[in-house]
């Protein structure tokens, strides 16, 4: 594993994850065949992994074909990232704060796979999502599937604590079903255009992933026409 064991019963941590290496994680296995049937082919397509951690999954999607770069807000992951994978670029970003002008509207693709569930304000991943993507891009999310039958199936064998993961710090504290992650999606200003799951059967799923674009009235508007019919040119 990458990251760091639980602390001991007498500690919590004050910070997030200590990453100590740039492993590639378990969930990687299910998660990455499926990002990259939704997202179809690379051709050399600009990729951003927000919340990238060690940069592992980053460089899966470099692999593929996708010019590939990572932000993540933990100091250990961007160190082992870059250690790993010395031929991409990755960055130090909280999801909290604006991205710099190096990283707006430049991407085809926004990908982030299993943050989102961690975040106390998820709409702020929407947001930066936004700033990165160009007007035509793509966004894909991942996070834990929830539904009526897993649903079932956890309180039936009694697997509550263990899926919640109350004893840990820094676990899951959103857990989102299809229908409230369309919904984030639509009031952050994107239309869902494909679901899929990932991990075991879809009616249990370890997994959901949606991609979704830009809704129109999000796109940033087109300058217009002069007299001539050419397109006027907007100076900074």
């Amino acid at each position: 594993m990458a990251r760091v064991t639980a602390p001991a019963a007498s500690e919590s941590r004050t910070h997030y994850w200590d990453w100590v290496s740039a492993d590639e994680q378990p969930h990687h296995r299910y998660l990455v065949p499926v990002v990259l049937r939704a997202l179809g082919p690379a051709a050399g397509r600009t990729l951003l992994d927000i919340g990238c951690g060690n940069g592992a999954l980053t460089a899966k999607m470099a692999e593929a074909g996708f010019r590939a770069a990572g932000v993540d807000s933990e100091v250990s992951g961007i160190e082992r990232a870059r250690g790993g994978f010395p031929g991409i670029d990755f960055s130090l970003q909280d999801v909290s704060e604006p991205l710099p002008a190096e990283l707006r509207d430049r991407f085809d693709v926004v990908v982030t796979a299993e943050v989102i569930e961690h975040l106390f304000l998820p709409r702020q991943l929407f947001a930066r999502a936004r700033e990165a993507l160009a007007p035509d891009g793509v966004l894909v999310v991942t996070t834990p599937y929830h539904g009526y039958v897993k649903n079932l199936m956890i309180a039936a064998f009694n697997q509550f604590d263990e899926h919640v993961g109350a004893l840990g710090d820094y676990c899951h504290i959103k857990f989102f079903s299809r229908k409230t992650l369309g919904e984030m999606a639509r009031q952050c200003g994107f239309e869902p255009v494909r679901w899929d799951t990932a991990g075991r059967v879809p009616p249990i799923a370890a997994s959901m992933v949606m991609t979704a674009r830009l809704s129109p009235s999000s796109r940033p508007a087109s300058p217009p026409p002069d007299r001539e019919g050419s397109v006027v040119s907007i100076r900074p």
